[in-house]
């Protein structure tokens, strides 16, 4: 099982962004230091859930600024990207990176709806225009002379460049919020990445995703390689002691879910416009199942029980809302210190 940090940093206040922004470079830095397998990056818009916003610059400059960990978006928002920009991007990150970059897409937020105000894209549109998107990507960084007449794009060019250091090109990741999306992965044979659930829900679409790649005509090989790309998310807080991780991690967990609300309850009061409504408690929003909090050893329990349901890689938000770096810092270095290679020699052996 591989470890990922996802560098999620909220800044509450505008005047905090610069500071939180260039510590945010600093945890990337010191994950690479430590030899986490990588890191991941998301795309949120005008309300501070998300510091840096744009996951394609930052990834640029986080290209720069580490030596050997892998990068990647959970995920790029692609409704709000052209498909050539971004199919561009994406080359010149390859070949900054030396190859580190993993292209991780979805359609958008499933629920900031001023997101596609801000971009002035209909959320409606958001599945078929990844869709569509993915395909211009591809084929744009395999083909030459690439003439597109879509829904949402025409587009005519003689050759992207820079051409993808990865051939044929970076590999691409889709997440799926809903099982049938994750289904639809299976089906096609390609890895995906899943939301916060509860391990029993896990347990559940990893199964169900194995077994619908075996009924698609995929053998164990393939199975076993599509699995080990896939990866699940947890938030994630190590302290010296259970006690000290609950002091420290618990409050941050309930005032980051109240940010994260804060700016779409304030859209609907002032514009009556919700993207979604969330009917039922979800899983990311209930701490019992959306954070392991604990001592190293607790936390390596904890981190067993998902290891055991067998998926590739967890995607761990290590910085929870208003948590001071020094405190997330000191998290990362006891994961992976005293964590991290409970499960690397289990690996080896």
């Amino acid at each position: 099982m591989k470890f990922s940090n996802f560098l999620f940093p909220a800044a509450m206040d505008p005047a905090h962004d610069h500071r939180i922004i260039n510590e945010t470079v600093r945890e990337a830095q010191l994950c690479d230091e430590l030899g986490m397998d990588m890191l991941w990056l998301a795309e949120h818009h005008f309300d501070g859930i998300c510091a840096y916003v744009d996951p394609v610059a930052f990834a640029a400059a986080l290209a720069t600024a580490t030596r050997r960990i892998k990068i990647g978006f959970a995920v790029a928002q692609m409704s709000l990207h052209h498909p050539i920009r971004m199919a561009e991007q994406m080359a010149l990150i390859d070949n900054l990176s030396g190859g580190r970059l993993v292209v991780g897409l979805g359609r958008g937020t499933a629920y900031n709806i001023y997101d596609y105000m801000g971009y002035g894209i209909d959320p409606a549109e958001a599945y078929e225009r990844l869709v569509e998107a993915e395909d211009i990507m591809i084929k744009a960084w395999t083909t030459e002379n690439f003439e597109h007449q879509g829904k949402y794009w025409k587009l005519k060019l003689p050759l992207l460049r820079p051409r993808p250091l990865t051939q044929p090109h970076p590999p691409i990741v889709r997440a799926c919020s809903g099982e049938e999306a994750m289904v639809g992965m299976a089906q096609a044979g390609r890895p995906f990445l899943m939301n916060i659930q509860t391990n029993e829900v896990t347990r559940h679409r990893m199964d169900l995703y194995r077994s619908t790649m075996r009924e698609s005509g995929f053998d164990e090989a393939a199975v076993s390689r599509s699995v080990d790309d896939s990866w699940v998310w947890r938030n994630i807080f190590v302290g010296e002691t259970d006690a000290e991780a609950e002091r420290l991690a618990l409050p941050a967990f309930e005032t980051q879910q109240e940010f994260r609300q804060a700016m779409r309850r304030r859209v609907y009061e002032e514009q009556g416009l919700l993207l979604k409504q969330e009917t039922a408690p979800a899983a990311r929003n209930d701490v019992r199942h959306s954070m392991v909090c604990g001592s190293p050893a607790t936390v390596a329990e904890e981190l067993a029980k998902i290891d055991a349901i067998g998926v590739g890689g967890l995607i761990l938000v290590f910085r929870i809302g208003p948590m001071p770096y020094e405190v997330a810092e000191h998290s990362i270095k006891l994961f992976m210190q005293k964590v991290a290679p409970q499960f690397r020699k289990a690996t080896v052996h």
